[in-house]
C-alpha cells in the first residue's frame, strides 16, 4: 500500500467535504438541509415548487415554495429572492428543463458565500439541495467516501470563504 502525496500544495489549503453536507440558505429564512455535494452539477439546485414570476421595484423576482425538510414534508415555506437569470439545465436524466437562477448566500460549516442556484422541482429526489461544482471550486475537495464532515452550519460565527483561484467552467 502506497501513501497518497499530493501534486498540487495548494490542495492542502481546501477544506475537506464529504459526499453530503448540512448547509443553510439563510436570507431565504430556511431550516439547516441536507445537501448532495455533487461535482456532476455545474450549477447548484435547491427544491423549489409553484415558482412565479413577478417584478418589485422594476425588477424581475420570483416567488416559491419549499419544503426544507423530506422528513416533514407538512413544514412548507414561501420564499422570494431576485432572478439573475434563466438558463436551459440538462439534468441528471437527459431532460433539458429552464430555470431561474438566484444568487445567495450559502452557510456550510464555518464558512459561509454568495453562489449560484437554480429552482427546480426535486420532490422525488433523495436531496432537496445539491452544491454543484461553481460553488466547490477553489474551495472544497471532496472525500467521496465520508459524510457531514463539517457538522451543522455555524450562521452566527461564519466566516467568508473566496475561492483561491479562478473558476473556470467548461460547457
Amino acid at each position: 500500500m502506497s501513501d497518497f502525496t499530493p501534486q498540487n500544495e495548494s490542495h492542502s489549503e481546501k477544506v475537506t467535504v464529504g459526499w453530503r453536507e448540512w448547509v443553510r440558505v439563510p436570507d431565504l429564512g430556511l431550516p439547516d438541509m441536507r445537501a448532495k455535494i455533487d461535482t456532476g452539477a455545474k450549477t447548484s439546485a435547491i427544491h423549489a415548487f409553484e415558482v412565479t414570476p413577478f417584478e418589485k421595484d422594476g425588477e424581475k423576482w420570483v416567488r416559491f415554495r419549499i419544503r426544507p425538510r423530506k422528513s416533514m414534508p407538512e413544514l412548507e415555506q414561501t420564499c422570494e429572492a431576485k432572478v439573475i437569470d434563466q438558463r436551459i439545465v440538462k439534468s441528471s436524466t437527459g431532460e433539458k428543463e429552464n430555470r431561474y437562477v438566484i444568487n445567495q448566500k450559502l452557510c456550510m460549516g464555518p464558512w459561509h458565500w454568495e453562489t449560484e442556484m437554480t429552482l427546480t422541482d426535486r420532490d422525488t429526489m433523495a436531496f432537496l439541495m445539491l452544491i454543484g461544482r461553481r460553488a466547490l471550486a477553489g474551495r472544497f475537495l471532496v472525500d467521496s467516501a465520508a459524510s457531514f464532515l463539517l457538522g451543522r452550519p455555524q450562521v452566527d460565527e461564519a466566516e467568508p470563504i473566496e475561492s483561491s483561484e479562478p473558476v473556470y467552467i467548461g460547457k
